[in-house]
């Protein structure tokens, strides 16, 4: 659990935070209050199997670690959970546009440009996303995180060193 909850990252990594939770969080509740455009029918649209039932759970995948990660509460595993998250939107959105043809169980959206430029253009969220959640996995919360908070008050309680 410590290594988990450890982190030398500064205190300036809820930034990072702030971004990859905000917009995930807010991902989440608009699959929720627009299910046709941004949930179960936009999955059923780009070729997800049981769009009804992805469509919620990935919404709710989304609030919760949004939650956790603007918290800095496990944030590893939240992080992991929402790196999963975009790396699946990544390949079932960007990649039949960066091909410029469906791909796999994926369906081509209508756009005005596919190939690179069209894709790179289209996933400029996704990728940043992407690496703010690997940042988050690799460097921790930060040590303005309930997670330093809560690693502190452990060490202190059981006498240990922190953890390098």
């Amino acid at each position: 659990m410590r290594r988990m909850l450890a982190t030398r990252a500064p205190a300036a990594t809820l930034l990072v935070r702030c971004l990859v939770g905000g917009v995930f969080f807010v991902e989440g509740v608009l699959k929720f209050m627009m299910p046709d455009e941004l949930g179960a029918g936009r999955f059923a649209r780009i070729g997800i199997p049981a769009p009804e039932v992805m469509g919620p759970f990935v919404g709710a995948v989304e609030i919760v670690a949004g939650l956790l990660v603007l918290l800095g509460l496990l944030t590893r595993p939240a992080a992991g959970a929402l790196w999963i998250d975009i790396s699946a939107a990544i390949l079932s959105t960007k990649v039949p546009i960066l091909l410029g043809h469906g791909f796999w169980l994926f369906s081509l959206p209508m756009l005005p440009h596919y190939g690179f430029w069209g894709m790179a253009h289209e996933a400029r969220t996704d990728f940043c996303m992407w690496l703010g959640c690997l940042f988050l996995g690799i460097v921790g919360a930060g040590s303005a995180s309930l997670d330093a908070l809560l690693l502190r008050k452990r060490m202190s309680a059981d006498g240990s060193r922190p953890i390098s």
